[in-house]
């Protein structure tokens, strides 16, 4: 088959996550998604992209994607334009991968093992996407900001607050679960006070970091530890944090300053006496390339829908290569991100972890797609699945959801 013809698009949006469709006249739908500004990116694909997509061979991934990322990067398109490009890079791969019969990781190039490793982040029920479902209808949510997540509360996988209140616990349970590593925001409350960010007393530091110590204590090292700092800290305070985390031997501290001068950020990594990742807030390939040739990380981390979709995340995933620097996939934010990643994960030696939300896994997502994603034995298993690997609800895309928008072809005379 070599050509399918793009018929119809169409998005919903659920708090700040995209869900994109695509509609074909071979009957093949293609998913995709992406998350922040999901009302912006809804509005550039079926205002803008729409017009040159409808219509067009939905197999000319490449064709469509070098087109979109230079006109975006004309006017330094790195936000919402990015993320809609990556929302369509999912859903064309999808369909090329649907129309092949097999998985998005085999076109890739074939399994180079047959499970990720995955790694839990802290997250609960209400992080990102709170559950959504009315009717069986799309609702929209109040807003949510990366960093200011919900404390929790006491109740089954809300990690965020048992990693606080009760983390040997909760490391242990993630052990027995399979889980060989976890990730921790514990000081993302000092941060957001009066002045958190500038400075971090000892003794305050000390507190907030009492349960990685205590983590340590039950469990020692069996697991991995990674401190996420949202980016929130400046030099002085950053330092701090990195003095006191060499005792804890995490595998790495990850956006403790922000990444916008990579210059600091590398002398943060020859400073800190602790592994660095950097980050989902780099958004294109040249992002990474500085980061790689300066060597100012020990890992990076990539968002699939943030950087390009599934071709540029091959990409960035494969240039890491020969500076000798793993790639991990970042995932709190909506199930085929997570496919994304899994999928490139699968097809290339180079990634060393797909972060992933039990919580998500096991409430959230199941409201949104058609397929359970599972952590089995601390992995996930390389999807068999025709595709990306799932597919969204179909009763998700009803003219009913306040935030429902379609576009569709129509044959010129």
């Amino acid at each position: 088959m070599s050509k399918i013809t793009i018929t119809k698009i169409e998005t919903v949006q659920i708090s700040h996550l995209l869900l994109l469709r695509v509609h074909t006249d071979a009957g093949i739908i293609g998913n995709g998604e992406t998350y922040y500004g999901a009302g912006a990116v809804a509005s550039i694909l079926h205002d803008w992209m729409a017009d040159r997509l409808l219509g067009e061979n939905a197999l000319d991934i490449e064709k469509h994607w070098r087109f979109f990322y230079e006109r975006f990067m004309n006017f330094g398109g790195r936000g919402a334009e990015l993320r809609a490009l990556s929302a369509l890079d999912l859903a064309l791969w999808d369909i090329f991968a649907q129309s092949c019969q097999l998985p998005v990781w085999q076109l890739l190039g074939g399994r180079t093992r047959d499970v990720l490793p995955a790694y839990n982040s802290a997250g609960g029920t209400s992080y990102g996407i709170p559950v959504y479902a009315k009717d069986k209808v799309a609702v929209p949510s109040k807003h949510f900001w990366p960093g200011y997540g919900s404390p929790g509360f006491d109740g089954p996988l809300e990690d965020n607050w048992a990693c606080i209140n009760r983390p040997a616990d909760y490391a242990a349970e993630l052990l027995k679960e399979g889980y060989t590593a976890m990730k921790v925001w514990a000081l993302d409350p000092l941060a957001h006070r009066p002045g958190g960010a500038l400075h971090l007393s000892r003794k305050e530091l000390r507190a907030a970091l009492d349960p990685l110590f205590q983590i340590r204590e039950r469990v020692g090292y069996d697991i991995e530890i990674m401190l996420d700092g949202h980016g929130f800290f400046q030099w002085p305070a950053a330092m701090r944090i990195a003095e006191m985390m060499r005792e804890i031997k995490p595998l790495w501290m990850e956006d403790v300053l922000r990444v916008d001068n990579l210059d600091l950020v590398k002398k943060f990594r020859d400073e800190a006496g602790v592994p660095i990742a950097v980050s989902e807030m780099l958004t294109t390939r040249d992002d990474y390339r500085r980061v790689l040739e300066t060597q100012a990380a020990d890992y990076i981390m990539i968002d699939p829908t943030w950087v390009g979709g599934i071709s540029e995340t091959r990409r960035i995933t494969e240039i890491s290569s020969p500076y000798n620097i793993p790639v991990t996939m970042h995932d709190c934010t909506g199930p085929l991100t997570l496919l994304a990643g899994i999928q490139v994960g699968i097809s290339n030696h180079n990634v060393v972890f797909q972060e992933s939300v039990r919580a998500h896994l096991r409430v959230v997502y199941e409201q949104l797609i058609d397929q359970k994603i599972v952590v089995e034995n601390g992995c996930i298993k390389a999807p068999e699945r025709p595709g990306i690997g799932a597919a969204w609800l179909p009763e998700l895309f009803t003219a009913a959801s306040p935030s429902y928008r379609v576009s569709t072809f129509t044959k010129k005379n």
